[in-house]
């Protein structure tokens, strides 16, 4: 029998009023996620549970590297029940980590079972629950309509194709997708077959010669974008680095295009001048920027010639990007440039000094304008999350968060927002009952509503 129980995460009687009055019926707005939208059309029925839960998942696969599993029963060519068995057996011990309590809830809330997720009960699991697909014939469309999921926004670049949007809303789900609108494979200027993803913006826009034309071409996607539901970009950087002069950007891009090698130097001075580029055009359509800063990427050079980005080998880094941030939103907001900005930090340490920066430039154009984005990442467990609530409120104002997102390549990754939930809700209890806030259950269930669902649609410019 599972640990799991109806009070999970909930140590109050207050925390579980607040869950079960106000958090837990909340549909789930999922405004960043790595789901294929592609798989979402298509809706073809699961083959079995390792297709569902882990073919993918590098969340997953990172803890069965740190138990000493064999690549091959990760992602090699072990059979799926041989790698099903094999994080089963990693699992059972994982105490602690997000993913012994997110792989218990999916287990339950999907697939109706409550055996408890070890080495001993696996073959158990494996029958029961694929039993279970084959019976209810289990597809993307069921288990997001499952999850409660009303909007959900992939992320995709700037030169994908845009028609299987279009497609979907012809389907007549119960929930809608719209693309995130992300250019970080034009801004990596120094990465692998640059060139390459050039010529890919020029067959969706007009050739390209210099960073005016790129500019151009890249307004002319975002418009593109837009028509198929977009309200949401994405950027991801290590570190902001600071606003270089459009015509030293020229200069590097002018390289880039004849494939000359650039230094450092002229990377970062690219990329600098073009964050500032991006946001600034976000701000002309009145697109929410989400800013992803703190990810050291790929540190694994072995591994990222074997299984290429994206496979469970990044970390936090180290760099902090206060001041330069300060000076990017300084200069768009003298500018009347700065648009609506949801800051992710993966760096824990910074909570506070990003936290109180974004304050510098609220304003009454929008309820919340400047976000301090989830726990992401690392971050996203018990202790990142609680943090993140005691650093949010202590310098921010809860009632405009825009509350959680999955992040997540995985259809099972939904009861992470209940994850979330519970945590927010036991966190509000705990200071109710101790007398630091109102006990008004109306107030503060409204709030919750809020985080869960509301600050988002609202935040995003949807109608609901």
């Amino acid at each position: 029998m599972s640990y799991i129980r109806k009070d999970f995460l909930l140590n109050t009687p207050t925390a579980q009023k607040l869950y079960f009055e106000y958090a837990a019926d909340m549909p789930i707005f999922d405004y960043h996620c790595h789901l294929p939208e592609r798989q979402i059309l298509e809706n073809q029925p699961f083959s079995d549970l390792y297709e569902i839960w882990l073919a993918g998942d590098h969340y997953k696969w990172r803890l069965m590297r740190n138990y000493g599993a064999d690549e091959e029963y990760i992602t090699g060519n072990r059979s799926n029940k041989e790698k099903f068995l094999t994080y089963c057996r990693v699992l059972g011990t994982a105490f602690g980590n997000p993913l012994y309590h997110w792989s218990q809830v999916e287990l339950q809330e999907f697939f109706g079972c409550e055996l408890e997720i070890n080495e001993k009960n696996a073959e158990a699991i494996w029958e029961q629950c694929n039993a279970y697909i084959r019976e209810n014939r289990v597809t993307p469309q069921s288990l997001i309509e499952r999850s409660n999921v009303k909007h959900l926004y992939t992320t995709n670049e700037i030169f994908d194709e845009l028609d299987t949007f279009r497609e979907i809303a012809k389907k007549g789900y119960a929930f809608d997708v719209a693309p995130a609108f992300r250019a970080d494979r034009i801004m990596n200027i120094d990465g692998a077959n640059y060139t390459d993803f050039i010529a890919r913006v020029e067959k969706q826009a007009h050739p390209i010669a210099s960073l005016s034309d790129l500019e151009l071409a890249i307004e002319k996607r975002l418009q593109a974008f837009i028509a198929v539901g977009t309200r949401a970009s994405d950027i991801a950087v290590e570190r902001v680095l600071p606003i270089a002069d459009k015509q030293d950007a020229d200069r590097v891009f002018a390289k880039a295009l004849a494939k000359e090698p650039l230094t450092v130097a002229e990377a970062e001075t690219f990329k600098g001048y073009f964050t500032y580029f991006l946001m600034k055009l976000y701000a002309k359509y009145d697109i929410c920027t989400e800013l992803h800063l703190g990810a050291m990427r790929n540190n694994n050079a072995k591994m990222m010639e074997k299984l290429g980005p994206d496979t469970g080998f990044d970390t936090i880094s180290d760099a902090n990007s206060t001041t330069l941030l300060s000076r990017l939103l300084d200069r768009l907001n003298s500018e009347d440039s700065l648009p609506k900005t949801n800051l992710f930090n993966l760096n824990p340490k910074l909570n506070s000094e990003m936290m109180g920066l974004i304050g510098c430039f609220q304003d009454g154009s929008a309820r919340g304008k400047m976000q301090y984005g989830p726990a992401w990442w690392f971050l996203d467990n018990k202790v990142g999350m609680e943090k993140h609530l005691r650093d949010l409120t202590a310098t921010g104002h809860i009632a405009v968060f825009v509350g959680m997102l999955t992040d997540s390549r995985s259809l099972l990754s939904y009861p992470r927002h209940h994850y979330f939930r519970r945590i927010l809700c036991n966190y509000l209890g705990e200071m109710i009952e101790k007398g630091e806030m109102t006990a008004d259950m109306d107030v503060v269930g409204a709030v919750v509503r809020d985080v869960c669902y509301w600050n988002s649609v609202h935040y995003f410019g949807l109608k609901d």
